[in-house]
């Protein structure tokens, strides 16, 4: 496995104890339509389905997760959350949400919830 991958899979790892530590009940974790098709982790709570984005930097690299979040990258986010809601019939409220992971040099680990990172009204 190329350390990229690695690293974004430890990431997602992170987030998803994150997200049951704070009552969500992960529903799907790398869920994939084709090739260009993918949302990190679907995750529920409150009656809400909450699509969840990953990014995992190094707090000294020079981006951080957050600045990762291209308009291109939510555009093919709000892309991919269409095509799960239209496939699996999702009639509840929605939300488009972002988890950066930040890995420190002493190994620790920032967690940031970032919520509604695009409007998903229809």
């Amino acid at each position: 496995m190329y350390e990229k991958h690695r690293i974004g899979a430890e990431g997602e790892d992170v987030a998803m104890d994150y997200l049951r530590e704070q009552g969500y009940t992960i529903v799907e974790r790398n869920w994939r339509r084709g090739s260009h098709i993918e949302i990190d982790i679907v995750a529920e709570r409150d009656d809400t389905l909450h699509f969840i984005e990953v990014k995992t930097r190094s707090s000294e690299g020079w981006q951080s997760p957050e600045e990762a979040i291209t308009p291109q990258k939510v555009r093919a986010l709000v892309r991919a959350v269409n095509n799960y809601i239209t496939l699996n019939r999702v009639e509840c409220e929605v939300t488009l949400n972002l988890i950066a992971v930040e890995n420190n040099p002493d190994g620790s680990r920032e967690i940031r919830f970032v919520p509604d990172i695009a409007n998903l009204s229809w």
